[in-house]
């Protein structure tokens, strides 16, 4: 299984970024999908998660209705809209594939496929 992330970059407080996960190996659309980030000298903090054939979806408490994570079955790939980024919300963010037990969707133990990783930064 590989998980591909893309579609990181520089972007003004206040824009969007839409990034796209895309998996070979494994169906997103029957695993438990995940995006978690890292800031520079912090612990990895669960971002969004996309679970139940893509029916449930679950966000981080600082996300407060920015965010917006799918599936696009065509392309077998998770995307992650991000809306009104602010400086805090700069990290590195990855993609995570599971198996969909219809819980633990923020716990990065019940993630098994990571990818690489794509930085944002949000700029003033």
């Amino acid at each position: 299984v590989q998980l591909q992330a893309s579609g990181g970059g520089l972007v003004q407080a206040g824009g969007f970024l839409r990034l796209s996960c895309a998996a070979s190996g494994r169906n997103v659309s029957r695993s438990l999908m995940g995006w978690f980030r890292q800031a520079p000298g912090k612990e990895r903090e669960f971002v969004a998660a996309i679970f139940r054939n893509g029916v449930a979806t679950r966000y981080g408490d600082f996300v407060k209705g920015r965010f917006i994570i799918s599936i696009d079955n065509a392309e077998n790939s998770v995307t992650l809209q991000m809306g009104s980024l602010n400086f805090g919300d700069t990290a590195v963010y990855c993609c995570a594939a599971g198996p969909d037990y219809g819980f633990g969707y923020n716990l990065m133990r019940y993630y098994r496929y990571w990818g690489q990783g794509t930085l944002v930064t949000v700029s003033s």
